[in-house]
């Protein structure tokens, strides 16, 4: 499974890289804090939601800290997704590093 830093995905979404940010984080957990233009699939609905992402499209799976979205990676490999990517540190790491004023849990 391919894995990406915060700063390499801060760079390729200022670079205008096409990317889907899959969050697969539970609701109340964006109502923390969320990244711009998510698509909303917690890791709970994937089975059965993962019809809603085209598998042609690079997928970067983001949670709180990477571990349900390394899950999340490896489900949607399995279905036969092959750009997934896992945004290492999850949103924590992406606090720390990107943007400190964000709120954490």
């Amino acid at each position: 499974m391919e894995s990406i830093r915060p700063s390499e995905l801060a760079e390729r979404l200022q670079r205008g890289d096409k990317l889907v940010l899959l969050d697969v984080r539970r609701h109340n957990e964006l109502e923390i804090c969320v990244l711009p233009n998510v698509v909303h699939l917690p890791l709970s609905d994937l089975d059965q939601g993962h019809h809603i992402l085209d598998p042609d499209d690079v997928i970067v799976c983001i949670c709180h800290h990477g571990i349900r979205s390394a899950q999340a990676c490896t489900m949607l490999e399995s279905y036969g997704f092959d750009g997934v990517i896992n945004l290492t540190g999850g949103m924590e790491l992406w606090a720390q590093e990107m943007d400190p004023e964000m709120a954490r849990y």
